[in-house]
């Protein structure tokens, strides 16, 4: 009778993921609607970010800081519904590139944008948000680029993704909670961010990519 060889440890290296949601950072909400409408509007997911950006650049030159909260609503609105429908449209491959800075130039004008309408003392808060936000931007680029591995779930649900912060800027405008507001969330995400970042480089060690293991066994002859 042949004799079993013994189970071999084979390393297992987890798939890479795929590096464009991960730029996008959308939250809960965009994801729901590119999973409802996505399939459905078929548009390329650059050209339906560029309608969101176009309305925003509009209010911005015709109302400026003078636009009603009504309509500043519906602005972000309808960004949040272009940019969270192009979540889940059908990719293409050439020109997806484009849409992590599309994403990032809408909901960064935007925050400033809803900075102009509270007033001048806003902007210091606007840009101590955008300086925190823009850390977990390039955290998640080089993480990614450089261990092949994404920041801690719980730190991603806290910063809510674009959509949720873009709704939070708005309810804070309308309930004048601002620059305050702004200040509170550069302050609460910036600690999450730098913290869980630290601990990520370093606690955990410069691990390119993760290893796991699976038992497998070679049968003797």
């Amino acid at each position: 009778m042949s004799a079993q060889a013994p189970a071999l440890r084979v390393a297992v290296v987890p798939a890479r993921p795929d590096p464009i949601p991960v730029y996008r950072d959308d939250g809960p909400l965009a994801l729901a609607l590119g999973r409802a409408l996505g399939p459905v509007v078929k548009l390329p997911a650059p050209l339906l970010i560029v309608l969101g950006l176009l309305a925003l650049v509009a209010a911005i030159v015709i109302g400026g800081p003078d636009t009603s909260l009504g309509v500043a609503g519906a602005v972000i609105a309808w960004v949040v519904l272009t940019l969270g429908i192009a979540s889940g449209t059908p990719p293409r491959p050439r020109i997806r590139w484009a849409e992590p800075p599309l994403m990032r130039a809408t909901e960064y004008t935007a925050l400033i944008w809803i900075a102009a309408l509270e007033g001048p003392d806003a902007y210091p808060a606007a840009f101590a948000l955008l300086a925190a936000l823009t850390f977990r931007h390039y955290d998640l680029v080089y993480r990614l680029r450089h261990r092949g591995v994404v920041p801690a779930r719980w730190v991603s649900r806290l910063s809510g993704g674009w959509d949720l912060r873009l709704i939070v800027a708005f309810v804070l405008l309308a309930a004048g909670a601002l620059p305050a507001g702004y200040f509170v969330a550069a302050g609460v995400l910036g600690v999450a961010f730098v913290g869980e970042a630290v601990y990520g480089w370093l606690a955990v060690g410069r691990v390119q990519r993760p290893l796991e293991y699976e038992d497998e066994e070679d049968e003797g002859q």
